[in-house]
């Protein structure tokens, strides 16, 4: 009976110890259910391929940076601002990047719209918009410009915003003749001679002449910015049902933007290895040259210095919306408050990443 005592005693302890271990494992289990559930879903989209500038976004994916605001986002490639705005217009993503001036064309034409995309945070405080051309062309500044042929896709925010830098520059928008061709024969037809001048974003353009052949010493680049058009360019935008129904998650996808591209600037070789981790055949040296002519011309430059990452001045964002309500020639006036808030950035330390 001693014998039979101590095995039922041993077996008694074995039913408590597995007990425990179950219980252990359902704990665990509820717990890991709790924290999935508890991530918010962002679809996010970028405004082009995952190119240098994207870095600024994928290598806080990468860092797990998003993961931490409790976000489970994903990011996807775009082709261009205008499909971007509309895209989170429909619903068919929450957030994205599109250029300010997409945004604002979309409530001019749309201001009944039920989800308008809502601009929270400034990315490229200028337009990265540019004319472009050869040297051997002869031109040198706007002026040149006059009775040259000039070329772009029609939706090229250059193109469509070039009668505000004609009228910077003293320059009759209506006296051009533009021919439009699709974005991949753009430089070619430039290098080619069947153009004068195009208009294209810098980090762009650049680098597709480089790839026809041509060094940067034989291009002239008359940035927008530099010739009286101060433009905002790129933000990252959110439909304002998604903005209604999770402020904190755009809050907290905006501190973790904040860290990404802080850790870009400082580092634009890891922001490089993250795009590759995304598009394995990715020319890592030419997208690096990418991300230095973004972030040296658009990112950190001196309008952003000096209005801080991420914000905006208001009379300047005014007269942007005055000026693309009438190069664009939108169904209605815009109103600037409507297409910007800044209550859900970061705090001035989180927002301090222009080194």
């Amino acid at each position: 009976m001693p014998a039979a005592g101590a095995r039922r005693a041993r077996g008694r302890r074995r039913l408590l110890q597995l007990a425990l271990g179950l219980g252990t494992v359902m704990v665990l289990s509820t717990q890991f259910a709790a924290s999935a559930q508890a991530q918010t879903k962002v679809r996010f989209q970028l405004d082009w391929r995952f190119e240098g500038p994207s870095a600024l976004f994928l290598l806080g994916e990468q860092k797990g940076y998003y993961k931490a605001e409790k976000l489970d986002v994903s990011i996807d490639a775009g082709n261009g601002s205008g499909n971007v705005v509309n895209r989170v217009a429909s619903g068919t993503y929450d957030m994205g990047f599109a250029d300010m001036a997409s945004v604002m064309e979309f409530y001019g034409n749309n201001p009944d719209a039920k989800n308008k995309p809502v601009a929270v945070m400034m990315v490229y405080n200028n337009t990265p918009a540019a004319v472009l051309a050869l040297k051997k062309s002869a031109i040198r500044a706007p002026r040149d410009l006059a009775g040259k042929r000039l070329g772009a896709p029609v939706f090229d925010a250059g193109r469509r915003a070039f009668p505000i830098f004609a009228k910077a520059n003293g320059l009759q928008a209506a006296a051009f003749n533009w021919q439009a061709m699709d974005p991949t024969l753009r430089e070619t037809m430039l290098v080619r001679g069947d153009l004068d001048a195009i208009t294209g974003f810098t980090f762009t353009s650049i680098l597709n002449l480089n790839a026809r052949g041509v060094k940067d010493e034989d291009i002239v680049v008359l940035p927008y910015p530099q010739y009286g058009v101060k433009m905002y360019g790129n933000a990252v935008v959110v439909s304002e049902d998604f903005l209604k129904k999770n402020p904190e998650a755009v809050r907290g996808f905006l501190r973790a933007f904040a860290k990404s591209a802080r850790d870009v600037i400082a580092h634009p070789e890891e922001g490089v290895k993250a795009i590759k981790a995304r598009d394995g055949i990715i020319d890592e040296k030419l997208e690096l040259k990418r991300l230095k002519i973004a972030l040296d011309g658009v990112v950190k430059s001196p309008d952003a210095r000096a209005e801080g990452f991420g914000r905006i001045s208001k009379p300047r964002l005014s007269l942007m919306a005055s000026q693309v309500a009438d190069a664009f020639a939108t169904k209605g006036r815009i109103n600037p408050d409507a297409v910007w808030t800044d209550a859900y950035l970061p705090g001035a330390a989180e927002l301090d990443v222009l080194r």
